[in-house]
């Protein structure tokens, strides 16, 4: 069983507190893995103790989540002062297969009189836990513990704190959040809220402190806290604790403890903490606590005294002899708790501590070259839960030493994860860089970490450094001297082996030069050498001008009736300028490919008229930007690296050059797009667009721009060009259409080399932007020339009318599908004038929008007065 309730903590918690005649104040379900499928649930409840449910309660129904029930008995039964008991009920299920349960208990009914839950006389209590059976997720779950009790006190107007101890066995990490207390059938509680407070009501998500700041009036509160445990990122469990608080109006103030930091503890190692809790007041202060450390199976920490007692301040020693088994990559979570002796009510203080205990670092490193590899050998580790080794390699040194809490190798030092060897018994490995061979010349750095089943990684090992032995050429150079279509030449050079073994390869030597053009193609032999002293090469008549020149030099021995391979430097590629003219600059981007390192590169550049180039600048990467030019001219450039082998007993720096080659600049980076606006007149039927220039992070040699339109709505490539601009200082076009103001713009602007922006923000002006179809109420037709016809306000966008005009007695006297209308006021019928009067209309109104035709019905009337 890997939770503990502090059966003394809450007999000294409840030592002075009033209780109410009521049942369910507290509850919570975790679980243990058994085997298989079969789990063993606690439900671990606080009611109170003379109810008469309270006798009834042997056995707990409890919904395992997979559609079937049980009652479980209780396994404990524990009187605490105060009319409280603390129960413990047990059962074992075995779930049907891999799957997420929902297991949870609701039990009638919670204590009368708690602030937060309305009439919680007749409210259930409800808990749940999830539990995920997933054979995925390396290996079945255990729930977290939950080691501190649900049911704590504290004073009116003075902050409350309380954390609930959670423990992980699997060493899952763990995630806090407030969520709302459940009631019957495990709905939210109608009514309930979080306790009021005068500043804050928080829970750390980390940490799982509660901080309450501060409770403004005595009572008792409920509140529910999720736990959910989390692997590799995947959530594997969850826990809802509904815990009780019980604020008492008094003038106390609660303990303090002195700080102390998280920390690391090397396994193998002993930590020891001293603990300290003190009362402003002068109150007698009881201390305990527990956690992670405290419950592991082997050697589990201890503290001296337990509880510890004391008068103004008390003190505990934390001790933990450390082993391999606490490795994990999850901190253990200590938590302290001291709770004073006042009344009428005992305030308490918590601490949080996080440990976490380090595996050591692999002893005993040693790196060995073995022809084109180096042998890393190291001592058997000594702890036997790890699941293997991570190989780290850098060339050249650091000399960095991990700090205290610095496991793993940081990032930062320049090192990369080249190897993870199986098993914790290993005790070598051989980095032959996967098949390829390592670069003689470089000095290769190495530090290995142990690594255990959830990725926790022990401290870096010593760094250990090696290079290859010198027994064959090492290419230094790779050099263009002349570019040229077709008469270029590239420079050679390498240094000679130093080491060779003699009893083997006697010798005379040969040197076979190898070229290829182009990456893909195979190794031409352009050329061989007889002597070994011979170490440089120059190659001719090329097309440096357009192609990369690799180059290889094998070695062979040349004893007569013994002649065989002995092997070759690595390729090496001559540098390749790209430069790209754009406006006003040139971006200059070279190709890189050899086994030394290159440190800095310097940019040569040979402006327009000159004969002779100049450096401009430097880069420590492959690419340079050259700002400032003159559009239309010719620029001109070679890059030349810098760089060096990590070895000693080589050329330092090394020199190389690329081939030449030139761009001219040209504008062609349009400018930015405008910032539109569109101001509708509806009395003329105009669309007004005004402009903004675009941001000023772009090219300001505007000459113009375009304006775009379509009559509906589109995609922005869709939309027409209708007209331009000219004057880049005009930001303003007016656009008049006879009948309509519907249609979606953009505009562009456009510079003095034609380059156009992009679009605009796009903008569509609908029918409503202007009012609709609309008719007068009255009009006079008595011939004297003001208002004689009826007709519609000026309107738009319509495609058709069908309007009938009727009398009182609903004969119709005018009919027309004309949209101007026109009515002179005569019977369509007869012809003569209709009477002064109120006539009625129906109007079918067909109108235009951007997503097509829509038709409305208009309904009114019309006075004819002479």
């Amino acid at each position: 069983m890997y939770f503990r309730h502090f059966i003394l903590a809450i007999l000294f918690l409840f030592a002075s507190q009033a209780a109410y005649p009521t049942h369910q104040r507290a509850a919570e379900i975790v679980y243990i893995h058994l085997s298989g499928l079969t789990f063993g649930i606690y439900v671990i409840s606080y009611t109170f103790t003379p109810s008469p449910a309270n006798q009834y309660r042997s056995i707990l129904p409890v919904n395992w989540g997979d559609g079937t029930t049980e009652n479980i008995p209780r396994i404990q039964e524990t009187l605490l002062p105060d009319d409280i008991t603390y129960n413990l009920y047990y059962g074992e299920h075995t779930f049907p297969g891999p799957s997420t349960y929902v297991i949870s208990i609701e039990d009638p009914n919670r204590n009368g009189g708690i602030l937060n839950i309305p009439n919680s006389v007749n409210i259930p209590l409800f808990v749940q836990t999830e539990l995920v059976i997933n054979p995925f997720m390396g290996g079945y779950n255990n729930s977290v513990q939950l080691l501190m009790p649900p049911i704590d006190n504290g004073c009116a107007l003075q902050p409350f704190y309380h954390n609930p101890g959670a423990y992980d066995k699997d060493g899952d990490s763990l995630s806090f959040k407030l969520v709302s207390c459940r009631g019957a059938q495990g709905l939210p509680i109608p009514g309930y809220t979080f306790p009021p407070a005068t500043q804050s009501f928080s829970l750390d998500a980390v940490t799982g402190d509660l901080i309450w700041d501060s409770p403004p009036q005595q009572g008792e509160y409920n509140v529910a806290i999720l736990i959910e445990e989390w692997r590799n990122k995947i959530k594997v469990g969850s826990v809802v604790r509904d815990m009780q608080i019980i604020i008492i109006a008094c003038n106390n103030n609660p303990p303090s403890f002195d700080p102390v930091a998280d920390t690391c503890v090397e396994a193998g190692q002993t930590l020891t903490l001293p603990v300290t809790a003190r009362d402003i007041d002068g109150d007698s202060l009881l201390l305990f606590g527990s956690g992670g450390p405290m419950l592991v199976a082997v050697n589990p920490a201890t503290l001296d005294p337990y509880p510890a007692v004391g008068k103004d301040s008390v003190t505990t020693f934390f001790q933990w002899q450390t082993t391999c088994d606490h490795v994990r990559k999850q901190p253990y979570q200590m938590i302290f708790k001291a709770i004073d002796n006042s009344t009428p009510v005992n305030l308490a203080a918590i601490l949080s501590l996080w440990i976490e205990v380090v595996a050591p670092a692999p002893k005993g490193i040693t790196a060995t070259p073995i022809g084109n590899a180096i042998r890393l050998l190291w001592n058997p580790y000594s702890c036997p839960q790890a699941s293997g080794f991570w190989i780290y390699r850098k060339a050249d040194s650091t000399g960095y030493l991990p700090g205290y809490c610095e496991t793993g190798v940081p990032a930062w030092l320049g090192y990369q994860k080249i190897a993870e060897v199986q098993g914790n018994s290993a005790v070598q490995y051989l980095d032959d860089n996967h098949g390829t061979g390592l670069v003689r010349g470089v000095q290769y750095c190495y530090m290995i970490t142990a690594f255990f089943p959830d990725k926790a990684e022990s401290y870096p090992s010593a760094e250990v450094c090696a290079e290859l032995k010198k027994d064959l050429p090492v290419i230094t150079h790779n050099s263009i001297r002349h570019t040229s279509n077709s008469t270029g030449s590239a420079y050679i050079a390498w240094s000679k082996p130093t080491e060779l073994d003699t009893m083997q390869a006697p010798g005379p030597y040969v040197l076979k030069i190898n070229r290829k053009t182009a990456s893909g193609l195979p190794f031409i032999p352009i050329d061989s050498l007889p002597n070994l002293n011979d170490t440089v090469y120059f190659d001719t008549l090329l097309n440096t001008a357009n192609d990369t020149l690799t180059y290889l030099i094998d070695l062979f021995n040349n004893t007569p009736g013994n002649r065989f391979y002995l092997g070759s430097t690595q390729p090496a590629l001559s540098m390749f300028l790209n430069p790209v003219p754009t406006d006003e600059a040139a971006l200059l981007s070279w190709s890189v490919d050899v086994p030394w390192q290159n440190k800095t590169y310097i940019i040569f550049r040979k402006d327009p008229g000159q004969i002779s180039y100049d450096s401009i600048g430097f880069s420590q990467s492959n690419t340079y930007v050259d700002h400032g030019l003159v559009n239309g001219e010719a620029y001109c450039y070679f890059i030349q690296s810098i760089g060096s082998y990590s070895s000693s007993g080589f050329i330092d720096p090394i020199i190389n050059y690329s081939q030449q080659a030139c761009c001219i600049p040209v504008d062609n980076i349009p400018p930015c797009p405008p910032v539109l606006h569109i101001r509708t007149d509806c009395d003329l039927l105009e669309n007004v667009l005004t402009w903004n220039p675009g941001a000023d992070t772009c090219p300001s040699d505007v000459a113009g721009f375009y304006i775009y339109y379509a009559a509906s709505w589109v995609p922005p490539d869709q939309l027409m060009l209708i007209d331009s601009v000219k004057n880049p200082a005009d930001t303003v076009y007016i656009h008049h259409q006879p009948s309509t103001i519907i249609g979606c713009y953009a505009v562009t602007a456009v510079d003095s080399a034609g380059n156009e922006s992009l679009p605009s923000n796009i903008i569509c002006v609908d029918s409503y932007a202007c009012p609709g179809y609309t008719l007068p109420n009255v009009f006079t037709p008595n011939g004297d020339g003001k208002n004689d016809v009826l007709e519609p306000f000026p309107y738009h966008s319509i495609e058709s009318i069908n309007l009938t005009i009727f009398n009182r007695w609903g004969t119709v006297v005018c009919s027309t599908a004309d949209p101007d209308i026109q009515w002179d006021g005569k019977d369509k019928s007869t012809g003569r004038s209709c009477s002064e009067g109120t006539y009625f209309y129906v109007c079918l109104v067909k109108e235009q929008s951007l997503t097509g035709v829509a038709t409305k019905t208009l309904k009114g009337t019309i006075l004819i007065l002479r």
